[in-house]
């Protein structure tokens, strides 16, 4: 039997609906149709765009595409009906109705479309091979979506923000609209110069954090390293690997071992802060908090620890350096450390807490006046449905405080519970020193006592200050500015990671600049007003270190060199006699372990 060609099968006529007459263009749709192409067999019809009498635009609320700017549901599209072939009536169907006023069409339309003018599929080679009566096997149809991914699908709804906003704190329209009504800021234009206090910033140097090898105060482990640190080395003759040397888990464990672990760690982190200091010391800075994770799980209820005897020596090494220099030290236990929670785990957690940073910064052993200063901040916490209450609690915990713990605890406003007209009374009742955070100011305020900013805070100056000198401690204020794209409160406790300008402090305050650039965020400030020490690192130039031991560069491999003739090797030898021996380049001269990473 002779072939057909494949060209019969398409040469016969195949039926398609009659499409509908042509519908007016809209005069109020949101934007002109689209001019049809020269030669089209649709530049005959032209589309309504108003999506309220054509579903299948843009915009609507069953296109197949949705709209970038839309943030409802009913905006977006609806992945179960685009999956699913469920009928709609009030869409129109290019099957059914013979409507195709727009490209953008159904899924199910278009594959009805497809399905109708496609040719019959061909036999294949191995239906050929079978026999002549032998049917071709059908092809397998194509399942649906399941039900459950498009609902998975649903539930992940694109959100359309601005790419330039990435880790923002979103707002709701109302908050939007509370944060725009408000009063603007009123601020002091007083500057404190000239410039007589130490300016510092809080436990990381970015610089020294990024030196080779890394000078920093934060190492900390997982609960899981010390017990898994419990158990010996596979080999103990030779240093702990991460891969070739690790403990040996079916040997036995023992406590001791695992505390041995942490306090190495804990032992490499204080080692650091006396070079911490001398950097500082070199370039102006003579103010640093020291960080809580110092000691990893110190205060920890069932792998807590105390520092003495073990770290006892290396912490009186940093209060020597801290004393030769002049340096003030402080710390800032977490905002897990409440004495106004009324539940007694979190209330003995605190106390834990507490008694471990009185105990690192006893062991200190500062001069007397260093040691008043060197103070832990706190904040209140929580209210917890009811202020009168939590303050009442605090007072009943703070009683049961140590001396110890009392003498070096001071209070600080937050930026969202406790503002500074509800904490200054409490202070000058317990006799316990203010900080003032200028930022957290801004945000939590009495507004029927004060306006925002920071000229009306500086009535309280002489209250605030009353709460140090009554304890002989030299007062510090922390000061930090927000982002310049938040509006609301929420979006106004990001910090900033530098700061412009100098609150209107006292010139002889403790200033802690709270930035993410840290050291760099006080040089910004040191550079701008011309500050003591600023000419130290003004001529620096960024991004170039010369303050490490950096390896030499491998000499780069020869290529194979091709066959010369007697002429060129006889002219390169006269150049190589003429040459010093010697053409290596120098070796730079090592720098000491003490200079290393100090700029």
């Amino acid at each position: 039997m002779p072939k057909r060609k494949s060209s019969t099968a398409l040469a016969q006529p195949t039926s398609l609906p009659d499409l509908p007459p042509q519908v007016p263009p809209d005069d109020d749709g949101p934007f002109p149709p689209k001019r049809a192409a020269r030669g089209s067999r649709s530049s005959g019809r032209k589309a309504s765009m108003n999506p309220e009498k054509n579903a299948n635009v843009m915009d609507a609320p069953e296109a197949f595409r949705a709209s970038p700017d839309a943030n409802t549901k009913d905006e977006r599209m609806d992945l179960d009906k685009m999956f699913t072939k469920e009928k709609d009536d009030s869409v129109p169907s290019l099957v059914e109705n013979g409507d195709s006023d727009t490209p953008l069409s159904e899924l199910s339309d278009i594959d009805a479309l497809a399905k109708a003018t496609a040719p019959p599929p061909k036999a294949s080679k191995a239906s050929k091979k079978g026999g002549k009566g032998e049917a071709p096997k059908p092809m397998p149809e194509e399942k649906p979506a399941a039900p459950a991914k498009a609902k998975k699908a649903d539930a992940k709804e694109p959100q359309f923000l601005d790419p330039e906003a990435a880790g923002e704190e979103e707002a709701d329209e109302e908050e939007i609209k509370a944060a725009l009504s408000r009063p603007p800021p009123v601020n002091s234009d007083v500057l404190p110069l000239p410039w007589k206090g130490r300016l510092g910033y809080a436990c990381l140097n970015t610089y020294l954090r990024f030196s080779n090898p890394p000078v920093f105060s934060s190492r900390t482990c997982r609960i899981a390293s010390i017990l898994e640190n419990r158990h010996p080395l596979s080999n103990p003759n030779e240093p702990p690997h991460a891969t070739k040397n690790r403990p040996d888990k079916e040997q036995p464990a023992s406590i001791r071992r695992g505390q041995e672990f942490v306090e190495q760690l804990c032992l490499a982190n204080v080692r650091d802060i006396p070079k911490m200091l001398r950097w500082n010391d070199r370039y102006g800075i003579k103010f640093m908090r020291l960080s809580s994770e110092m000691f990893p799980f110190a205060s920890h209820p069932e792998y807590g620890y105390k520092l003495a005897p073990f770290a006892s020596e290396a912490l009186a090494e940093v209060g020597k350096v801290a004393a030769e220099l002049g340096h003030r030290l402080t710390t800032h236990p977490g905002q897990y450390t409440q004495l106004g929670s009324p539940r007694k785990p979190v209330i003995d957690n605190a106390l834990r807490d507490l008694d471990y940073h009185a105990e690192m910064l006893s062991l200190l052993k500062l001069p007397p006046q260093q040691d008043r200063d060197a103070v832990m901040i706190l904040h209140l916490g929580g209210v917890f449905g009811d202020k009168e209450a939590t303050l009442a609690r605090f007072r009943e915990n703070y009683a049961k405080l140590p001396q110890g713990v009392k003498d070096r605890l001071v209070l600080e406003n937050d930026d969202v519970s406790w503002c500074v007209h509800e904490l200054l009374p409490l202070c000058e009742e317990l006799n316990i020193p203010f900080v003032l955070d200028y930022h957290h100011h801004n945000i939590i305020f009495d507004d029927t006592q004060i306006r925002e900013g920071t000229k009306d805070i500086m009535d309280l100056y002489p209250r605030i200050l009353a709460t140090w000198k009554r304890k002989n401690i030299t007062p510090k204020m922390h000061y930090s500015e927000p982002t310049p794209e938040a509006i609301t409160g929420r979006q106004r406790r990001k910090h900033n990671p530098r700061v412009a300008t100098l609150p209107p402090c006292p010139n002889d305050m403790d200033l802690m600049i709270e930035a993410k650039d840290k050291e760099q965020a006080v040089f910004e400030l040191m550079r701008t007003f011309k500050l003591p020490g600023f000419e130290t690192f003004n001529d620096m130039l960024p991004h170039i270190r010369k303050d490490d031991n950096k390896p030499l560069p491998k000499p780069k491999k020869k290529k194979t060199p091709k066959k010369k003739t007697k002429k060129q090797l006889e002219a390169e030898e006269e150049e190589e006699e003429n040459e010093d021996e010697d053409s290596s380049p120098d070796e730079p001269t090592p720098i000491s372990d003490s200079e290393v990473g100090m700029g």
